[in-house]
């Protein structure tokens, strides 16, 4: 177990591997060890590097004031902790809007860029959405219930024929060691509910990767694939019969285009 001490904080990571550094940022709610399915395998190819943002895992549980650009900052100091000139960058969902963030403000430490499922700016109903699922846990709302209804916005349909793996996903939920507080997923919501980078999104200069999911109902793909066109020569990619968690849903076909990518 690593941390890395900023001011008062501590932030948590891993590495994994050897060879170009690849360095992977959870979404919303989600913490290093949402990689799981996706770590043994990119690890042959990479140095992976997996950390834990402010408020979750094994971070320091104090988000308070947070904003997508504090978290695209720990990640830079990260970096520069580990004595890396420059990186790879995968990020899902909030993770794909803080490496937005990190390539448009570092472009030189941003080798290549991949971008799951994630939107350069929110809309009305996902900022509505995010906020009626904080305000579900000021009411008390029962935890295996909370997780259940964010996995309708986060899996695809076939993801619910199996109700034995749906129990457990939403088990493993409910009794993570490592909870999330009410509190710190209510900072994240407001620090991604105001983010914008569209009108910045020329400035990326990193080559750049876009993995859509084909039933994300979240950041769907005709919505998404209009702002991303900003992206100077970025190359997109859609995956059938996954949502929102697509390295999750079919971690294979994923990894085979984060490796193709990168390679």
């Amino acid at each position: 177990m690593a941390y890395l001490d900023i001011e008062s904080s501590s932030i948590y990571f891993e590495e994994h591997g050897k060879g170009k550094p690849l360095v992977l940022i959870a979404g919303l709610a989600s913490d290093s060890q949402s990689w799981l399915p996706v770590i043994d395998k990119l690890s042959k190819y990479f140095r992976v590097i997996i950390f834990d943002s402010r408020g979750l895992g094994c971070s320091s549980k104090d988000n308070s004031d947070i904003s997508v650009r504090a978290m695209a900052d720990d990640c830079i100091k990260l970096i520069r902790h580990l004595k890396l000139s420059s990186v790879y960058l995968l990020g899902h969902s909030m993770g794909g809007m803080i490496a937005m963030d990190m390539a448009i403000r570092y472009p030189g430490m941003v080798d290549k860029l991949v971008l799951e499922a994630t939107t350069p700016r929110m809309n009305n109903r996902n900022a509505e959405l995010l906020n009626d699922w904080v305000s579900y846990l000021k009411t008390g709302m029962d935890k295996s219930l909370w997780f259940k209804n964010i996995f309708y916005w986060v899996f695809s349909s076939d993801f619910f024929e199996d109700k034995e793996i749906l129990a457990q996903a939403i088990n493993m939920s409910v009794n993570y060691p490592y909870p999330q507080s009410d509190e710190s997923f209510e900072n994240q919501v407001k620090a991604i509910s105001s983010f914008d980078c569209v009108s910045e999104l020329n400035m990326i200069q990193a080559q750049t990767l876009i993995i859509y999911g084909e039933e994300d109902i979240l950041f769907p793909p005709s919505e998404t694939v209009k702002l991303f066109k900003r992206i100077p020569g970025a190359q997109t990619i859609t995956i059938s019969k996954v949502a929102h968690s697509i390295h999750m849903e079919n971690p294979d076909e994923f990894m085979e285009c984060v490796i193709g990518f990168c390679n």
